[in-house]
């Protein structure tokens, strides 16, 4: 009988303390009467949210474990939000819509029941809604290896609350998108190709090059495509199989559009781009929506916005473009990463250290060949003892285990300036050796870091608020630069921000811009959306 009554003991105290820790974050609240709008709000049970996210615990626990939803403006505000989310490249069907709009139209005879989950339903949705515009639908992480943007953090709880007291719901969730120029013509970019009909294009072989007054039977099927794109006035076209001077204009056009030298001839590049289809460039819209919900929404005063796939960087001062230039970005096989830091230096007539990828791919196999390869490139060969080594002596099947330094000169591959940054990919911007690839098209040839034409330039519209003025004639700089002795650091004192992004299509005053996706970002991009 004493073992009965012990257990029985050990039983309830075990009930008791289970419930309490199972209320140990809930607040245990009760209904109230609100005496300005004469209505009773309820207090959630529990129950109804054990299951839930701990965004959706903790938005409750912000509004003391009661309904949130009680006026039919806020509810309508964020009905209205969702059906306009599909004006952001998102599906209105991802949130709720149609299981609110039945619950709405009978919510007066709903039960208490019934009424408290349709609330928490709704909270759920501003909660989703609001982090897919805030963040984006996708993680940046789970979708691509390398990228590296700015933590951006919110607090969805206090953003509700504030919304919901002042009735501002469809405010604070419009307020959380995008407000950059890119993203704003993205947007218009989507409403204007959602008109375009389909395009039954056959796919045109790439390996013809086609010029001016050429008379070919394709050049009848590019015309079609030029007047599909509007690069083409139909009116000015008898759609002949010959290149006359009206089709070279809108070729020229459409090149421009597509990042192409406006050159006329018709080659491997232009037809590539003649080749997308509509929907495909649809959904390349859609992916570069989604990364620009990713990126900051502040990018600072002063920043370097830099395009991977246009090849462009520009100096931004109080979102005016100071000044723009070309760039040269990572291959396909060695791409430049996506990321967001700020400068810390310069460095002119820099040293270039072999970085560990280049020893192993490049230089290990050159140098192999032929030991001259360290002379002619005036590099210097370090052993683990921090000695020099004499080409002669260098062992190629150790090679990964020395460290090489090339020297400081106009001819470095760093050429005269470094701009320096923190990231986790040791990645940088740099003047180089080979300006001449600055005339190319295609740019995508470096080993991962970005390459800047006229990067002194650049350097001195930095520099030229920094330091009291010290650096603002430039004088001292080229000073520097002439002498060409040992690296010399400048500090960046005042803060300049880096974006280095990847964006492939928006709108301009001149059309649909499409950029190649040299590093396939968007397919990839676009079939986790759909998915």
């Amino acid at each position: 009988m004493k073992k009965v009554l012990f257990f029985s003991l050990v039983l309830i105290v075990s009930i008791v303390s289970f419930k309490l820790c199972k209320n140990e974050d809930f607040k245990v609240s009760e209904d109230y009467f609100d005496t300005i709008r004469k209505i009773t709000i309820h207090a959630i049970p529990e129950d109804i949210l054990t299951d839930k996210s701990d965004s959706i615990k903790s938005i409750y626990n912000a509004f003391g474990n009661h309904e949130i939803w009680v006026d039919a403006e806020n509810r309508e505000d964020l009905i209205i939000q969702i059906e306009k989310s599909k004006y952001e490249g998102l599906n209105p069907q991802d949130y709720n819509i149609n299981k609110i709009y039945q619950l709405e139209v009978k919510l007066d005879s709903l039960s208490l029941e019934e009424k408290l989950a349709y609330d928490v339903l709704l909270t759920q949705t501003y909660d989703k809604l609001c982090s897919n515009y805030y963040r984006g639908k996708l993680n940046p992480d789970e979708v691509y290896e390398n990228w590296d943007l700015f933590d951006k953090p919110f607090s969805m709880a206090t953003h509700l609350k504030v919304a919901i007291s002042s009735k501002k719901v469809a405010t604070s969730i419009k307020n959380l998108l995008p407000n950059h120029p890119i993203y704003t013509s993205l947007k218009e970019a989507l409403v204007l190709i959602d008109k375009m009909p389909e395009s039954n294009f056959d796919s045109i072989n790439k390996s013809i090059k086609i010029k001016y007054k050429d008379t070919l039977k394709v050049v009848k099927e590019i015309k079609k495509r030029l007047v599909y794109w509007k690069d083409l006035d139909e009116k000015h076209t008898n759609y002949s199989i010959n290149y006359d001077s009206s089709m070279l204009e809108a070729v020229k056009k459409f090149q421009a559009r597509h990042g192409l030298q406006p050159d006329g001839v018709i080659g491997f590049g232009t037809i590539k781009a003649l080749n997308y289809n509509v929907e495909t460039r649809r959904s390349q819209i859609l992916a570069n929506l989604e990364r620009w919900r990713w990126f900051s929404r502040d990018f600072g005063e002063q920043y370097l916005l830099i395009n991977l796939p246009d090849y462009k960087l520009d100096f931004m001062q109080r979102n005016d473009t100071t000044t723009s230039h070309k760039i040269v970005c990572g291959k396909p096989k060695r791409m430049t990463p996506i990321l967001q830091s700020k400068l810390s230096n310069f460095v002119f007539n820099p040293t270039w250290t072999v970085p560990p990828t280049i020893i192993k791919e490049d230089l290990s196999v050159e140098a192999a060949a032929n030991r001259s390869y360290f002379t002619r490139n005036r590099i210097l060969i370090y052993n683990g003892k921090n000695n020099i080594v004499s080409p002669s002596n260098w062992n190629p099947k150790k090679a990964s285990s020395y460290r090489y330094v090339q020297n400081h000169g106009y001819n470095n591959s760093l050429g005269v300036v470094k701009f320096n940054f923190p990231n986790h990919h040791s990645v940088y911007l740099h003047d180089t050796n080979h300006r001449d690839y600055f005339q190319l098209s295609y740019r995508a040839l470096s080993s991962g870091c970005v390459r800047v034409q006229n990067p002194v330039d650049l350097a001195k519209k930095i520099l030229k608020n920094q330091d009291n003025g010290r650096w603002a004639t430039g004088n001292e700089i080229d000073s520097i630069i002439k002498k060409n002795k040992e690296p010399y650091y400048i500090k960046v004192k005042e803060p300049i921000y880096i974006h280095q992004l990847y964006w492939t299509s928006w709108l301009s005053g001149s059309g649909f811009q499409f950029r190649d996706d040299m590093y396939n970002l968007d397919k990839i991009l676009y079939d986790k959306l759909r998915n």
